[in-house]
Parts: structure tokens; sequence; C-alpha cells
């Protein structure tokens, strides 16, 4: 590898190892046996850098994430059940909790910077929509190509999520939800939907029940009519 690749990589491991703030242009230099000439060369400055290499490691974490294992069990079409593909998802989510941890605690570290750092939410801006996309195709199995809003919407929510469960992991472990939980919570929330439709739906198929069951009594009122006639 060039310096720029070997900048990047260390970046990436001091990031895990020491965090965003904490990690010095010294620090990458000394991981990745540059100079501190190189970063400014390469990329500008340490904080793009920094910026590129957080965006790489959320990238390979959503990558161990996101594949899926030999045992899914897929239908005919290939397409499996949104609520197994849910479920399935955040059992690897969840389960690389001990084994991903720094990227976890890097990832919180982040957010809590990105409100008073502008070029940090400029360089976070586009991922962060296009991971969005892979989190409605790889949680709910929507396609962003085929159904663009649907995806949108869609990953907007199982991102909102996956920072909730991300920051209930990190405070307090034996409380945080499981994946089943997710799920169970998930179809519950669809439970109520259909609840809270239903006695709409039950009124319309009356009503459209209602209209023939009176024509055939004004039917019949009119055929007796003309028979006493």
């Amino acid at each position: 590898m060039g310096h720029r690749e070997d900048l990047l990589e260390g970046a990436k491991r001091c990031l895990l190892e020491k965090g965003y703030a904490r990690t010095t242009a010294r620090d990458i230099v000394a991981v990745s046996g540059t100079n501190l000439a190189s970063i400014g060369y390469h990329y500008g400055s340490k904080e793009a850098l920094l910026n590129l290499a957080f965006i790489k490691v959320t990238e390979e974490w959503g990558d161990l994430l996101t594949n899926e294992p030999e045992s899914a069990v897929a239908g005919e079409d290939g397409s499996r059940a949104p609520l197994d593909q849910f479920l399935e998802t955040w059992e690897r989510v969840i389960g690389s909790y001990e084994r991903t941890r720094s990227v976890w605690q890097l990832q919180m570290e982040v957010i809590s910077r990105i409100d008073t750092d502008p070029e940090l939410q400029k360089a976070l801006a586009g991922p962060q929509r296009e991971g969005r996309n892979g989190l409605a195709e790889n949680m709910l199995g929507i396609d962003p190509e085929t159904e663009p809003e649907k995806a949108r919407v869609a990953g907007l929510f199982c991102q909102a999520l996956l920072a909730g469960v991300m920051v209930q992991w990190m405070m307090d472990r034996d409380s945080a939800p499981s994946a089943q939980d997710l799920t169970e919570g998930l179809k519950a929330v669809l439970a109520g939907r259909e609840r809270a439709t239903a006695p709409d739906d039950a009124l319309e198929r009356n009503r459209e029940g209602e209209e023939p069951g009176l024509r055939d009594h004004d039917s019949t009122a009119d055929g007796s009519a003309t028979g006493s006639s």
C-alpha cells in the first residue's frame, strides 16, 4: 500500500482505539508509518482523513451485519418474509455488540459532534442517505430502485430504531431490547394499526352490503304492490 492507503488504515485503527476527539495527527502517523506532511498532501487535513475513515469503518460494520447467513431460507422468488428478515438482521446487529462495541461507541461520539461540526455534517450527509436505503433493503426487503419512496421512509424508521437500540445497549444492556423484542414490538404496532382501521373497513363493508338489501326490499315491495293491483 502507498501512504494514502496506509494513512486511511491508520486513521481507522486510531478511531476505534482512541475515538474521534482524542486522535491526533501524530497518532495516525505513528500507526501508519508515514509522516505528517502526507496527511496534508493526500487528504488536506486530519479532519478530512478522520471523516473518511469514519465512513469506511461504518460501511465495513454495515457489511458485516447485513451479509445474510447461508442458513437464511428464501421463498421461491428468492425473497423472505419481511418480519423474518427483520428478526434475522437484528439478531446479527445485537449479536455483534461485544465484538464491535468500539464501533458503537465511535458512532455515538460522532453523533454528539455533528451539530457543532459543519464539515463532519457535510461529509456524512450523502453516506447517511445511502445507509438508510441499505437499512430498508436489508432489514425489510424493500428495493430502493423499484420503490424509492417506500425505501426512504422505511430507512428513516430503521435508522431511528438503530440509534435508539445502540443507546439502550450502551446505557443498560440488561434491559436493552433483543431482536425478538424489536420484532414483537413491530408486530404490536402493525396490529394496532389494523385495529384502528378495522371499524372503518367494517362500516364500508356494511354500507356495501346494505345497498343490495335495500334494493331487494324495494323490488319486493314494488312487486307486491304490482301483484296486488
